[in-house]
């Protein structure tokens, strides 16, 4: 438990690896950017996470893959390109601020479940996440990947309120 004091001024490191998940928006790399911040004030590491949903769950189950012109091979390629791009931008960022780094893309067919999940398999004991704020309707049509998160995680998730004129 005195491992825990290491921190200067006597503060407590509580987190020392923050999974922070990221689909590239804007207002993703706002959130990650203030996570990124947020693990160099209290000496954490953190894992950048890109979720992709297989290629089935763009199209449907029901047979529709040959109207669109790109193949499984093609999609998932396009998919692997986008996730090292979104990653590389928070994996920057952690290195101008000094901040011990790693990236993790993965698939799923629920992008809550992958946070989740990865979360677990990193042994981060924190999920530092973005949420646009919204409620009512807006956030029942919209859905949230947040709400979502919020209700399967097993480990503390600190939600960040993104402000979409920053």
């Amino acid at each position: 438990m005195l491992d825990e004091f290491d921190q200067p001024y006597g503060r407590i490191r509580m987190f020392k690896k923050i999974l922070i998940p990221t689909d590239g928006s804007k207002l993703s790399a706002q959130a990650a950017n203030k996570g990124v911040c947020f693990a160099r004030v209290i000496g954490a590491e953190i894992v950048a996470l890109h979720v992709t949903q297989p290629f089935a769950a763009t199209v449907g189950f029901d047979g529709m893959a040959a109207a669109y012109a790109i193949t499984d091979e093609d999609y998932d390629r396009s998919a692997a390109e986008q996730a090292q791009k979104y990653l590389k931008a928070v994996l920057d960022r952690a290195e101008t601020a000094g901040v011990k780094a790693t990236a993790k893309a993965v698939s799923n067919f629920n992008v809550a479940d992958g946070v989740v999940q990865a979360a677990e398999e990193e042994g981060c004991d924190l999920i530092f996440i973005g949420s646009h704020g919204r409620s009512g309707l807006s956030r029942l049509l919209l859905g949230s990947v947040t709400v979502k998160v919020l209700g399967l995680a097993k480990v503390a998730t600190l939600v960040y309120r993104v402000k979409e004129n920053d």
